[in-house]
This record gives structure tokens, sequence and C-alpha cells, in this order.
């Protein structure tokens, strides 16, 4: 029997975004919506892709998705994600504490804070906005 773990992703990786498939393709299915303990913040990369980091004080909950992946597929997206993410622990606001997609903290240098949106999606969705 496969091992499935629980992934959280913040991101591009999300139902209907850009690296979506990259889940699909390793087997992942979606379990649920979330969001972390307000222990959070996250930059937009170059407005590519989101990089969340733990902090010990000015964070806030990040929305996210949570996802059963098999633990051989959690390999394949990790090689497919774009350079400084990786993965660690992030704890949800129900108690949980998965494995997620982390930002290395040398990453956010220079980038655009976006911890004030709450998560990936809004941030986006107001880009749109701004831009009709």
């Amino acid at each position: 029997m496969t091992e499935l773990l629980k992934l959280a992703v913040n991101g591009t990786l999300m139902r209907g975004l850009e690296l979506n498939a990259n889940l699909l393709n390793a087997g992942a299915t979606f379990l649920y919506e979330a969001t972390t303990t307000p222990n959070y913040r996250i930059w937009s990369i170059g407005d590519v892709h989101p990089a969340m980091v733990r902090v010990s004080e000015g964070g806030t909950a990040v929305a996210l998705e949570v996802w059963a992946i098999p633990a051989e597929g959690l390999t394949q997206v990790l090689q497919q994600e774009p350079p400084g993410l990786s993965i660690g622990k992030v704890k949800l606001s129900n108690g949980e504490e998965v494995l997620g997609v982390l930002g290395e903290p040398i990453l956010c240098e220079g980038q655009t804070e976006i911890t004030h949106y709450s998560g990936w999606r809004a941030y986006t969705a107001q880009k749109k906005v701004l831009a009709n």
C-alpha cells in the first residue's frame, strides 16, 4: 500500500493555478482548504509565485490547500518547484501540523511582501482588479 502524506500548498500548486498539474501528475488528491496559524509571512517572488516563511512575530494566517500525496510523488513535486522553495512543517489553524511548501528566507530578500493579503489567490485577484 502506498503511504499518503498531507501536503499544504499556498501558491501556484493550488487548484486551477499554473503548477497544479504537477500535483495531479504525482497522484495527489485535494483534501480541503485551510489556513495556517497566524505565524507566517508571504512574499511575491517576481509576481510568478509566492514564498511563505514562518516567523515569531508580524505574521498572519495564510490561506492554503491541503492535498494527499503519495510519498514518492512528493519528491517529484519538490524537484519541479522553483528554486528556493522547499518542504517543511506547516502549522494549521485546526491544530494539525503537516508538510508544506515554504520559502527560504534569502529568496524573499528584495521581493514584495504580500502578507497583508493573507494568501496568493487574494493577492493575484487584487492585481487583476488593478490591471483593469
